[in-house]
């Protein structure tokens, strides 16, 4: 039962970056993006107006936080040096990372980013006003493939993701609304989670619990990223659920379409062909697959059936600590230019949704599954059942 990473993951990641920074002409790597930041030195923290910055030398790493921060990251073992600035827009938060690079010898950099993001109304000076700065994506790309460790936490949010679809499913019911439902379901799974658990599961979230279960239903159904409707649940609705929960920091994907009472013949039609060509998609994954020929072979299957027109997006996305993660199962993949000779196919560690969907412009049909390449072949990881009839409410 994996519930957090251990410290080795850590180690590994900052030895592959110090690698990379040894091949790089520049003294040290700079980290503006949350997620790259948690990456690499474990401390995780809202993106807001306010920068945080990463830096990373062959022997040290230092970073710059906002005051409200100081407490929360200065028990960081990984990090050898905390620099604060009071607030923004009064705290000069570049300026302060300069003066940290300063003091690490630094007068060059390779960075995620020239600056911090332009998020909650921050503007700022740019990285490149102080020292000389090169671009790198090194933790973007070294998220792509996942370890045995993150695979392992992403088993478990699937474990969990389960059991609260569950009982999303049996709480389900006419007359019910889709708000309180997923409430209920939500907290019944945390609850569980955080009792099976306990104190090694690594707390992530402020005042919500782990687990996340609840659905889209009737003509929201019918956008793939439809709203919540402030409408209780009819015989003869269509769901499309969603369940996941977080374990350090790591997410899964399950989704299903479920029928409140009997569906309709053209509703089981349009199933029946949204399964089909999830089969397809899985059926296709696997080591030094091309990863646009899977998302080829779904829109081959949706051309012959005479629907491709009900097609609003492509197969799937890797998953990990983002909810979306390239590589993307898209056609165009091989085509973008983001990707280097060799990325375009399959490797072992990569995590995928594999979500084809139907939307005919009344209703959306849609599962989700979260599936990881392996060496010989695949891992399925959610595993609510697929079929109709285990996907009707009555």
């Amino acid at each position: 039962m994996a519930t957090r990473l251990p410290d080795s993951e850590y180690d590994a990641r900052l030895a592959e970056v110090r690698g990379r920074l040894a091949d790089a002409d520049a003294a040290a790597a700079t980290f503006f993006d949350a997620t790259s930041i948690e990456y690499l030195s474990s401390f995780h923290h809202i993106q807001t107006e306010r920068p945080v910055v990463l830096a990373v030398t062959p022997d040290r790493m230092e970073i710059t936080v906002p005051r409200l921060e100081v407490e929360r990251v200065a028990s960081n073992p990984r990090i050898d040096a905390v620099h604060s600035y009071f607030d923004y827009p009064q705290g000069k938060s570049i300026e302060t990372a300069a003066e940290m690079l300063a003091g690490m010898g630094v007068e060059s950099v390779v960075s995620d980013a020239d600056g911090a993001p332009g998020v909650m109304g921050y503007e700022g000076p740019a990285l490149s006003e102080f020292v000389a700065v090169e671009h790198q994506s090194w933790v973007d790309r070294m998220r792509w493939e996942k370890t045995d460790g993150e695979v392992a936490l992403v088993r478990e949010s699937a474990k969990w993701a389960n059991l609260g679809h569950r009982y999303l499913a049996e709480h389900t019911e006419v007359g019910a609304h889709p708000v309180t439902v997923s409430q209920r379901a939500s907290m019944e799974a945390s609850r569980a989670m955080l009792d099976a658990l306990g104190d090694r599961y690594a707390v992530r979230t402020r005042g919500g619990g782990p687990v996340h279960a609840g659905y889209i239903s009737g003509e929201e159904t019918a956008l793939p990223h439809g709203h919540t409707p402030n409408e209780r649940l009819s015989e003869g609705d269509v769901l499309i659920t969603g369940a996941s929960a977080n374990v350090d920091g790591y997410r899964s994907e399950l989704e299903r379409t479920m029928f409140v009472g009997e569906p309709g013949d053209e509703q089981v039609h349009y199933f029946e062909l949204m399964v089909e060509a999830q089969d397809i998609a899985i059926d296709a994954l696997g080591p030094g697959v091309s990863i646009a020929a899977v998302d080829e072979a779904v829109h081959d299957y949706f051309r012959e059936q005479g629907i491709e027109e009900y097609a609003r997006h492509h197969v799937g996305h890797n998953i990990g600590l983002g909810g979306h993660e390239p590589p993307y199962i898209d056609r165009g993949w091989d085509e973008y230019d983001y990707v280097d000779d060799g990325d375009e196919t399959m490797a072992p560690g990569q995590i995928y949704t594999i979500e084809p969907g139907i939307y005919t412009g009344e209703y959306g049909y849609r599962h989700s599954d979260t599936v990881a390449i392996t060496e010989d072949g695949i891992e399925w990881l959610t595993f609510f059942p697929q079929d109709l009839e285990s996907n009707i409410i009555r």
